[in-house]
């Protein structure tokens, strides 16, 4: 078993925390909210000092503005690099960003590599998350049965950035799916059409997606997954592909509509709340539609 760190506490990252240790590895966590370790039921780790000193760091962020900060800040994980040192970047960060604390952190000797999960909480809590891995393909051999413990599919997409960018891409079709699939159903239902026999219909079609396929099917029984990734996140998500898309000259034509959705429910104060809340948004701009199913 495993000696190492989870800095970051969140909704995912304290879930994570809580499976590594309850597949027997020895657990230390870090949050900027003081107490957040003991909530998820490991040791809280005094500083980064001591988390880099187990040799494995799990990074669980918001962005990648918040990694910079402790990977390269006073008293970060730089500081106490070395040989042997190994960062895992759960965040969905800049991919550009992680090239170069990459290099920062090669440097001293120590190697970072980027990994964006797919999933939700409840396969954070369970172990069955997708990883999407970036980086040195023998130092993700080294973790790999760390990793296993919190991810049924682990891919490796090749260099630094490649899994940071991957999550990009996924999740923004993850948000343009959500968004899509909620108007889709409003208009269906201010068509006249019953919400839970529309969706049927879709699920049986071409339009399925993952949000009618395990989004959809819970809110329609009232059940928005609150705990699950904000709308505010879910707009830095986007920001994040459409800088990828930049940096690369592809056209990102379709961030600009997805965007605008999950801006409302910002502008509605739900930032902080489940990004499924804007099925909710949406059915306030035509004339309050709230999904629900019909009574047997």
């Amino acid at each position: 078993m495993a000696r190492l760190a989870v800095v970051g506490l969140g909704n995912m990252g304290g879930r994570i925390a809580r499976r590594l240790a309850a597949c027997g590895h020895d657990v230390i966590g870090l949050d900027a909210r003081a107490g957040r370790a003991a909530e998820w039921g490991v040791v809280e780790a005094p500083d980064l000092a001591a988390a880099a000193a187990t040799g494995l760091v799990l990074l669980s962020l918001p962005s990648s503005r918040e990694v910079e900060a402790v990977v390269l800040g006073k008293g970060g994980l730089l500081e106490h690099a070395g040989p042997g040192l190994t960062v895992v970047d759960l965040t969905t960060a800049e991919p550009a960003s992680t090239r170069r604390l990459h290099a920062e952190l090669a440097a001293r000797g120590a190697t970072l590599l980027d990994a964006g999960i797919s999933g939700g909480p409840g396969p954070a809590a369970d172990g069955t998350l997708t990883l999407m891995v970036g980086g040195d393909a023998a130092a993700l051999e080294r973790v790999r049965p760390v990793l296993a413990a919190v991810g049924s599919k682990l891919v490796h997409l090749g260099g630094p950035g490649n899994g940071h960018a991957a999550k990009a891409v996924n999740h923004f079709l993850n948000a343009m799916n959500l968004a899509a699939s909620a108007e889709a159903l409003v208009v269906g239902v201010a068509a006249g059409l019953d919400a839970a026999a529309l969706l049927e219909v879709i699920q049986a079609a071409s339009g399925r997606n993952f949000a009618t396929e395990v989004r959809l099917p819970r809110i329609l029984d009232g059940d928005y997954q609150d705990g699950a990734l904000s709308s505010a996140l879910m707009v830095k998500d986007l920001d994040v592909y459409a800088a990828l898309a930049a940096a690369v000259g592809a056209s990102a034509t379709l961030v600009a509509p997805a965007r605008a959705v999950y801006e409302l429910a910002l502008e509605q104060g739900l930032g902080d709340q489940g990004a499924n809340r804007v099925v909710d948004v949406v059915g306030d701009l035509a004339g309050g539609i709230r999904l629900r199913r019909s009574a047997p």
